[in-house]
């Protein structure tokens, strides 16, 4: 039997779209041969539909697309993933549901048993988990379709107290497929593969696995979709961060006649590159925007941001804007201009120097002999923010806010000034993080002015000003960070680690006084297996570390 991978990057809520792309896999995978093709996970609604499933609308639009791709499976048959309704009085109203689809007709239902709720899961909100577990057969195969957690219990520490899978091997089937909708962070793909590569060595046969791609606002998918043999051999693996299409012949893979290859193993960075390339590209492709604008202050985070947002959409759709103060030195705006024009894309200089001298001019009866202080820093910050947002609202552009994950852990930045954006490019990448995508950036071409990854960080808002005055140095905080934020490791942990006590206590405290802030930033694209927005949810008024 030839079955097909169908990796599709959907988009919530656009049935039509999406129903589109649906027939074009159909008609492709028919062309290919293909007797059965598999889509993902929640394929019909895109994932994650959250409170629209809520909406019976919603749900209706599901099963009217449903029984849509019905009508196109005379010749094949389908596999994919849809809410459907739960008929039992008591429970949760939906099931996460694959369906099954032969010949125009709706053959069989099959309930997701395991529902992930934690970090940026959240399906028992919504979803009842199923509780019977049942084979397809179908060309003379029987095969065990699972729905991406039901494979996730499995190792040492079970979150689950059943496993579907060993419900379904009692069938004796021929093979797994897995349909999933698992979100990216630069460690996914190895984990993926491993908990997959379990499930294979436990049951010995073969598995197929179909994974969404594309980004939806935060959440980022990176494909990777791929067929192992019982044996444990990779012997088909779809595209990182494309849509891809491939047919298997089952037979051989059952057979082992089907060559085992080796798998894609980039880096930590260029996984985070191309992931944020994506994150970008969808973000304004499914808000229908073309065009971007931001801040260029010859710092490297606006630089890694423009050339991130150049690569996704074009050098001739961003537009930098130089908004020097009195505070700025020449190089930086050199450094500035130098970048737009490697990038070949639009830079225009604003100064902000008229506005931050009538604004303290307007409060001079308030502030009087008061010195000079973190007020007027933010000042200028705010005015920048403001004429950034004036051009955005001008002329239909989204802001792209430049702050890295270092800055947003410890509250460095301004509320609507430099933290202003409709999306947060990297919100989810380290200080430390930001200088390695500079020099892949420039791996084979500098782009990004020399300077600019050399000289030392600084917001230039009083003289002489560097991020040092403020903080630890970016190696030193990184590492605080990572193993707070990520690995949730306690304050006296980190001091038997080597950190000094004191300033352990210090960015703690920092990190937990200023949730106010990441509450009110645009939302950001996650990269790491702890992304500040929804998987890290804290209270903002509260006494724990603060």
């Amino acid at each position: 039997m030839k079955i097909a991978l169908a990796q599709i990057n959907y988009h919530i809520g656009n049935f039509d779209q999406n129903l589109k792309k649906v027939y074009q896999s159909i008609n492709q995978s028919k062309s290919l041969g293909a007797e059965l093709v598999v889509f993902a996970e929640l394929a019909v609604s895109g994932y994650p539909p959250r409170d629209f499933l809520e909406f019976d609308d919603y749900i209706d639009k599901c099963w009217l697309t449903i029984k849509a791709i019905a009508k196109k499976t005379k010749d094949i048959a389908v596999i994919i993933g849809v809410p459907t309704r739960n008929q039992n009085v008591k429970g949760k109203r939906l099931y996460n549901s694959a369906v099954f689809i032969h010949n125009q007709e709706i053959v069989s239902v099959h309930n997701k048993g395991l529902l992930p709720t934690y970090d940026v899961f959240d399906e028992y909100r919504y979803f009842e988990p199923g509780n019977e577990f049942n084979i397809i057969n179908y060309k003379n195969n029987k095969i065990a379709l699972t729905i991406c957690e039901d494979l996730w219990n499995i190792g040492d520490n079970p979150l689950y107290t059943i496993n579907p899978m060993d419900e379904l091997f009692k069938r004796k089937p021929d093979c797994i497929i897995n349909i999933a909708a698992s979100p990216f962070h630069y460690n996914q793909a190895t984990s993926r593969k491993n908990t997959l590569l379990k499930n294979v060595n436990k049951y010995k046969l073969p598995l197929i696995y179909v994974n969404h791609v594309g980004a939806q606002t935060e959440l980022l998918f990176d494909g990777g979709s791929l067929v192992y043999n019982s044996d444990g051999g990779l012997v088909s693996e779809l595209k990182y961060f494309e849509e891809d299409l491939k047919v298997i012949e089952l037979d051989n893979v059952i057979g082992f006649k089907e060559k085992v290859i080796q798998s894609n193993e980039p880096s930590k960075i260029s996984l985070i590159y191309d992931a944020l390339v994506m994150g970008v590209r969808d973000y304004f492709d499914k808000l229908g925007f073309r065009k971007a604008i931001l801040g260029l202050s010859g710092g490297i985070d606006s630089a890694v941001t423009a050339v991130i947002a150049a690569d996704a959409l074009g050098a001739k759709n961003i537009s930098g804007i130089l908004m020097p103060s009195e505070f700025s030195s020449d190089h930086s705006i050199k450094d500035a201009q130098l970048l737009a024009e490697n990038l070949k894309c639009e830079s225009d200089i604003i100064s902000i120097n008229d506005t931050y001298t009538s604004t303290k001019d307007s409060l001079i009866e308030w502030f009087k002999d008061l010195v000079f202080d973190v007020t007027e820093e933010n000042m200028q910050a705010r005015i920048r923010g403001v004429f950034l947002m004036a051009l955005s609202n001008k002329f239909g552009m989204i802001l792209l806010n430049t702050s890295n994950k270092s800055e947003a852990a410890v509250g460095y930045g301004t509320l609507y000034g430099d933290m202003n954006g409709g999306l947060s490019v990297l919100g989810d990448v380290y200080k430390t993080e930001v200088f390695e995508l500079a020099k892949y950036i420039n791996r084979e071409k500098k782009i990004i002015p020399e300077n600019t990854i050399i000289k030392s960080p600084s917001a230039e808002l009083r003289p002489d000003q560097k991020d040092s005055d403020s903080l630890p140095n970016y190696d030193i905080l990184d590492q605080i960070l990572y193993q707070y934020i990520e690995l949730r490791k306690s304050p006296k942990e980190l001091v038997k680690m080597g950190f000094e006590e004191a300033l352990v206590k210090r960015i703690l405290k920092l990190v937990n006084t200023t949730e106010y802030k990441r509450y009110q930033a645009p939302p950001i694209l996650r990269v790491s297996e702890k992304a500040f927005g929804m998987g890290r949810r804290m209270p903002i008024v509260a006494k724990y570390l603060s």
